[in-house]
């Protein structure tokens, strides 16, 4: 009896120590790029041969961009992105392709975000501390009415 817990014990343990890997995304592959042609293709056969992107520009006249990450987790640590790959297909006024780039995660650059906070004349208090706050401001004669 020992010996069985002992051992589903240490299959729990080592399949915690385990990482799982996540893919989150999609890039089209070089066989399926190469159909494309910079300087013929429009925005539409783009999304033909290689499918939607995961994301467009702000504006009309910007590109396609394709993205594709792949998350390690890792016990309780914080998700790591272990690998990203950036496809930019870009296109000009006529939406007529004028560039294909690809960026790996070694492209990219870290932005500091700044976090804008309004400040209110709440204070942080919890439910336990506003109730005992509230014991003494009231009277007897309060309560009897």
């Amino acid at each position: 009896m020992v010996r069985k817990f002992v051992a589903i014990l240490c299959v729990l343990v080592v399949a915690g120590c385990t990482s799982v890997y996540r893919n989150h995304g999609y890039v089209p592959k070089d066989e399926e790029l190469s159909e494309i042609v910079v300087g013929v293709d429009t925005r539409d056969t783009v999304a033909e041969t290689v499918g939607s992107p995961s994301a467009g520009g702000v504006l009309d006249s910007s590109g396609y961009y394709y993205v594709q990450s792949r998350v390690r987790h890792f016990a309780y640590r914080r998700p790591e992105v272990v690998s990203r790959e950036v496809l930019a297909i870009t296109f000009d006024n006529a939406g007529v392709v004028r560039n294909i780039e690809r960026f790996g995660l070694e492209d990219g650059q870290v932005v500091p975000l700044t976090r804008r906070v309004t400040e209110t004349a709440a204070s942080d208090n919890g439910f336990l501390r506003q109730l005992l706050r509230n014991l003494g401001n009231f009277a007897a004669g309060d309560i009897l009415e």
